[in-house]
């Protein structure tokens, strides 16, 4: 088996979205800072209701998934169809943009934390104009594997460990998405087996931690070099991580704002399906 290790780091830069939501972008920060097939990740935590409290008022998307992670904090997901969600502490939605949709993320507290990643994930070409779908995951949805006093949530793919397999909530696509929070305990070590022709990469966002050896950095994405497994050793005071991997596409990207496709032309019909209201149709 060949470990996987640190190859590149991309720290978080401090930026806002939305309405004015104070956020960490990693991967997307420019469209030159990328993983294939993940486009963007955004870390998002304060205590402070004017970091979050505008949210993000009704925008479209079209071409790819967005994942938004709630750790703890109430955000209200609404769209152009009626569909509406609540994401609580240790939900999920896993929106499929596809050829469109109109939606709106916007907090539905007034004080205390609010905490958690958006994650963007590209669509092949073959499937960016399929219909727009959703899931909402509560966090009893989420499996969890408890390990040596280490624990990981699977919010997507499958783990092998000691024999058995482990389902996350959400598996298969083309891209055969992973993503996981692993809580290390203090100390703790963990080795986990993670397919080779997945692209990945640790995102540290609490406590310390070493990958093969290497310290993470906080708030930072950690691109990993090729290899079919990795181990990762819990500072003293433990950690908690996401690990997210995925299948790349290989394809052309061509990205303006919320729209994401694989050519010019398919931008500016984007943009021309916009302005006449027909980007859902």
């Amino acid at each position: 088996m060949t470990e996987r290790t640190i190859k590149q780091i991309i720290p978080a830069l401090e930026t806002s979205d939305g309405a004015g939501v104070r956020i960490k972008r990693s991967l997307g920060q420019s469209q030159a800072v990328r993983m294939d097939p993940f486009l963007m990740l955004d870390e998002f935590g304060s205590d402070q209701a004017a970091d979050y409290i505008a949210g993000f008022p009704a925008h479209p998307h079209r071409g790819f998934e967005t994942v938004t992670y709630m750790i703890e904090g109430h955000m209200l997901h609404e769209d152009h169809l009626g569909n509406r969600g609540n994401l609580k502490n240790g939900g999920v939605q896993w929106m499929t943009a596809g050829r469109g949709v109109i939606h709106s993320e916007m907090p539905q507290q007034e004080a205390g934390m609010m905490r958690g990643f958006q994650l963007w994930l590209n669509l092949p070409a073959a499937e960016k104009m399929k219909p727009a779908g959703y899931r909402d995951i509560q966090a009893e949805e989420i499996p969890r594997v408890d390990l040596e006093g280490s624990a990981i949530k699977l919010i997507a793919g499958t783990l092998e460990l000691d024999g058995q397999s482990h389902q996350g909530a959400v598996s298969g696509g083309n891209t055969r998405p992973v993503y996981l929070d692993i809580e290390l305990a203090a100390h703790g070590e963990l080795t986990l087996p993670l397919e080779a022709e997945l692209n990945a990469m640790a995102y540290l966002y609490e406590g310390s931690a070493k990958l093969a050896g290497e310290a993470l950095r906080t708030s930072a994405a950690s691109l990993l070099s090729e290899g079919d497994r990795l181990t990762l050793q819990g500072g003293p005071e433990g950690a908690r991580l996401v690990l997210v991997a995925g299948k790349p596409i290989g394809e052309p990207i061509v990205q303006y704002g919320p729209f994401v496709m694989n050519s010019r032309e398919e931008i500016e019909q984007a943009l021309e399906d916009y302005r006449d209201g027909r980007l859902t149709a």
